[in-house]
């Protein structure tokens, strides 16, 4: 299965960051691969909530029905999006950092189905350029610097 982590450190609190990321429709504000994303079912963003995302794909876009199944206000997200083809499941973790604010971290696993999934090495490549255009995003986002930088004091 194609994995993908990054952390990014937010001087955001963890309430604010939480409230912002758990609502899928800013996957578009951030990821690039995203066209659009819009809420389904739910009164905003909680345990049930779905998001049809639509993604970029070569050939032709391609919407996910994204579902929040876990949903731990302000510590932690999880989405899945699933089809006869494809699995997606993203996990947000958000932890205060008395350093910076909070430290998210968002994983990403996906994997392709049955015959489809001879063609995961590939995929895990492709993985990687994307999801790193995403962490820019997020980065961008929630106004942070990679989780990498241990202090405020490192940031440009």
């Amino acid at each position: 299965m194609p994995k993908y982590q990054t952390v990014v450190l937010t001087p955001w609190s963890p309430d604010r960051a939480f409230a912002y990321l758990s609502d899928l429709c800013h996957f578009a504000d951030w990821d690039p691969g995203v066209k659009r994303s819009v809420q389904i079912d739910g009164g905003g963003p909680g345990l049930g909530a779905s998001y049809d995302v639509t993604v970029s794909n070569p050939g032709r876009d391609l919407t996910l029905r994204y579902e929040t199944v876990v949903f731990e206000p302000p510590r932690r997200i999880e989405v899945r999006a699933e089809s006869s083809a494809l699995l997606s499941v993203d996990v947000m973790t958000l932890e205060a950092n008395s350093d910076f604010g909070t430290t998210v971290t968002y994983s990403a696993d996906l994997s392709l189905r049955g015959v489809l999934a001879l063609g995961n090495p590939a995929l895990a490549l492709a993985f990687r350029r994307i999801g790193d255009r995403a962490a820019r995003g997020l980065q961008h986002a929630l106004e942070g610097v990679d989780g990498k930088v241990p202090t405020r004091g490192s940031r440009s």
